[in-house]
């Protein structure tokens, strides 16, 4: 199949290169049984290739079940990948399937893969070698037939250095590995994403077709998109929802769109608008939680790198060295190897921009 008609199939938009090479390549091993990992950008679409990938896939007529491995506490995570029996644990009223157990025959997609708590990943790694598994309190073994996609958008060679991912599991999952890139460097992908999403939400909605002023598409495309292609999503139908006339023009974007200047302070949080419907409303704190999320992650690998710094140092352990002096010594070592390149800076302290910056001002470093 030529792989316009490929993408046109499974709904894959995109004319860069980039991803088209990506789509042979799931031409390829769609049909296999390999274990892919893809990665990417928070944003990017990982979800919409895996779908693709499992509906080429001669599994395609068994279900596709997908598990976020970071939005399941750690105490159940384990219940939910290999099902309990009654009376396991408090709480296990009923005998239970995992996802395992859901997608035999089929494809058990793990989005966050990086959120996998280590001991989990034993046991994982254990069902994918041996494809047998037993649940929670029972003593019998359940074979199944699996295909697993795992997806990622942290760098999983990082976590293997810092212990925090098991270094034979990631070598399993990594068979092939797909990698998204952002959509800011695929700028030829920008207006098509935008004309789709445009026809969708008027579909759905049942409007009339919206009109770009000739303004939009330089503005679109030369803005960074750090949320990538779910932040264009986004942005798009809250514009159209605020919308009156039925043209879109840059000054619908305003209050959508932050400046270059703001990236790495507020990573595009949207301004309130004053409640224009529920839905939008939902929207803003589903994305301010994800903002918190990140925050909270970097801080994670920040404690973890000062830990490595002071077991890695000259420190005297009979030494009580503030947690905050600890930071401010490993940013202020980090900025002068970096000859004060604050991207690299944050890329080396394994931390977002956004969190350089405030921690620059907090300890007034200049």
């Amino acid at each position: 199949m030529k792989t316009e008609e490929f993408q046109e199939k499974y709904g894959i938009i995109g004319n860069s290169k980039r991803i088209k090479d990506l789509v042979d390549i799931i031409q390829q091993i769609a049909r296999s049984d390999i274990s892919i990992l893809i990665t990417g950008e928070s944003g990017v679409g990982k979800e919409v290739f895996a779908r693709t990938i499992h509906g080429a896939s001669n599994r395609s007529k068994q279900k596709l079940v997908n598990l976020n491995c970071g939005a399941i506490p750690e105490g159940l995570i384990e219940s939910e990948l290999f099902g309990h029996e009654k009376g396991s644990f408090t709480g296990a009223s009923d005998v239970r399937k995992g996802y395992f157990e859901i997608a035999d025959k089929g494809t058990l997609f793990l989005d966050e893969i990086g959120e996998l708590p280590y001991t989990t990943q034993v046991k994982l790694l254990r069902v994918l070698e041996t494809k047998e598994f037993m649940r929670i309190g029972s003593e019998r073994v359940t074979s199944v037939d699996v295909r697993i996609i795992a997806a990622t958008n942290k760098s999983l060679e990082h976590e293997v250095v810092t212990k925090q991912f098991r270094n034979d599991l990631f070598f399993r999952l990594k068979a092939v590995t797909l990698t998204i890139p952002p959509l800011r460097e695929r700028e030829e992908d920008i207006l098509p994403f935008a004309n789709h999403f445009i026809e969708n939400y008027c579909e759905r909605n049942n409007l009339p077709e919206f009109e770009f002023d000739k303004n939009v598409p330089d503005l679109l495309v030369s803005y960074q998109w750090p949320g990538n292609v779910r932040e264009l999503k986004n942005t798009i139908e809250s514009a159209l929802a605020l919308n009156r006339d039925g043209k879109i023009t840059a000054n619908s974007f305003d209050l959508l769109l932050s400046p270059p200047a703001a990236f790495t302070e507020n990573r595009n949080l949207p301004i309130h608008l004053n409640k224009p419907s529920d839905a939008l409303d939902r929207e803003m704190i589903y994305r301010a939680l994800i903002e918190i999320k990140k925050d909270v992650d970097d801080l994670k690998d920040m404690a973890r790198l000062n830990l490595n710094n002071v077991q890695n140092s000259d420190f005297q352990f009979d030494e009580v060295i503030p947690i905050n002096e600890l930071e401010k010594r490993a940013i202020e070592n980090a900025l002068i190897q970096t000859k004060w390149n604050k991207k690299t800076t944050a890329k080396l302290l394994n931390i977002s921009e956004r969190t350089l910056y405030r921690k620059l001002k907090e300890y007034e470093i200049n």
